[in-house]
């Protein structure tokens, strides 16, 4: 266990980061007039003590370690979705974003490694396969963690044990590349909707999640690999050091998120009337929503994209970016059966930047081949639509003659 001197330190880091994002997160919930925006943001803010709890009960208790860090990893992957559907929302949902990017492409670039690809469509198949990219990591966490425990209870995993006979090197590698796959579709996602996010300021957003994040993970296996090459004592003592520098770290992030993200711009805002505490606090922790988005995106059947429109509160099918038609606006629900309200920002049409381009004329996306189940499961929800459309049309008729 770590010196006393360096456990007092931490638990004074750890209850101010936690008391400061606490009070952080009670005022969003006080002022929950966006709670299409504020949902996420919370879930964001509520990193740091999670970090900083985990970190200094890994000092406190070594042994138990491995749990605190696991639940720690897991709700770092969690962070990375939240944030990547916070800057969905905030330019109005994937159908405006679509809307905005229709005809323009990513070009290829030595910057994004893309430089050996043909330029990338910015469409609907875009959008899902960003959204993809940072679910896989949310899924594949949680299974690394579990193969963790069974193989720690087996001897065969030790934290900083490089051995090719231990499996600490092999999951590293595994979580190195769907951590990096995720925060890869974070940067492409942002370099496309970078005007369109503009007026949101999402560089310091994007700084100290990234810091938070990234260096934490990064710092983590440098502090093993020292241990391994002799500058620190062992393994054990490589863990208490990074255990040690997250809860002086979470303190600082802690002020940073009091900046990258105010609650007095939604205490001030005009939109909508604040909830209740119990409320607000039971909507920002509902996983329904992530739940209904890792089905809708890796549904093999279910190749329609919903769409929320700005212009006139309808929502859109979009087949992948191939075809969209308008659909009554009582068709779908939210996934949690909360009304979801977008407003309008001045956003504007997307501007030309240096690694965007158009098309070229009469160039489109590539057609995509439906199977038979998926051209059957689309009529059925037609004919459910056409239905709900009827039935709604009838109740209005029998309204107007009474």
């Amino acid at each position: 266990m770590a010196s006393i001197e360096v456990l007092g330190f931490s638990a004074l880091c750890t209850c101010a980061a936690v008391l400061l994002s606490t009070w952080h997160i009670y005022m969003h919930l006080m002022n929950y007039t966006e709670p299409t925006f504020q949902r996420y943001i919370v879930r964001i803010i509520f990193m740091v003590p999670v970090y900083a709890m985990m970190s200094f009960l890994s000092l406190v208790l070594n042994d138990k370690s491995i749990y605190f860090n696991s639940i720690r990893d897991i709700y770092e992957a969690f962070v990375i979705y939240n944030f990547l559907s916070l800057c969905l929302a905030w330019v109005g949902g994937p159908g405006v974003a679509v809307q905005n990017l229709s005809g323009r492409v990513l070009k290829p670039s030595i910057q994004l490694m893309t430089c050996c690809f043909a330029p990338i469509p910015l469409d609907g198949r875009f959008i899902r396969r960003c959204k993809q990219g940072c679910l896989q990591f949310v899924i594949l966490k949680p299974v690394l963690v579990a193969v963790t425990f069974i193989l720690y209870a087996k001897n065969k995993y030790e934290d900083g044990n490089f051995s090719t006979r231990q499996s600490y090197l092999y999951i590293t590698i595994i979580y190195t590349l769907s951590y990096s796959l995720a925060l890869y579709v974070l940067v492409l996602f942002y370099v496309a909707c970078k005007e369109l996010l503009r007026p949101f300021k999402p560089v310091p957003k994007f700084v100290i999640i990234k810091s938070v994040v990234f260096l934490t993970y990064w710092q983590g296996v440098l502090v093993f690999l020292a241990a391994k090459s002799g500058l620190i004592k062992n393994a054990d003592d490589a863990a208490d050091v990074q255990n040690f520098i997250i809860c002086i770290e979470m303190a600082g992030a802690a002020v940073g998120h009091l900046y990258a993200f105010p609650f007095k711009a939604y205490a001030e805002s005009k939109a909508g009337t604040a909830g209740g505490l119990a409320g607000s606090f039971t909507h920002a922790l509902n996983l329904k929503d992530v739940v209904y988005d890792t089905v809708h995106q890796f549904a093999p059947t279910y190749h329609d994209y919903v769409l929320y429109s700005e212009e006139d509160a309808r929502k859109y099918r979009l087949r992948t970016g191939q075809e969209m038609e308008t659909m009554h606006p009582h068709a779908f629900t939210d996934a949690d059966t909360n009304p979801i309200r977008y407003e309008s920002h001045p956003v504007g049409p997307l501007y030309e930047t240096s690694l965007l381009d158009t098309l070229p004329p009469g160039q489109a996306t590539s057609p995509i081949r439906k199977s038979s189940s998926e051209l059957k499961t689309a009529a059925v929800m037609k004919a459910t639509i056409d239905a709900k459309m009827a039935g709604d049309k009838a109740h209005s008729d029998e309204i107007n003659i009474l």
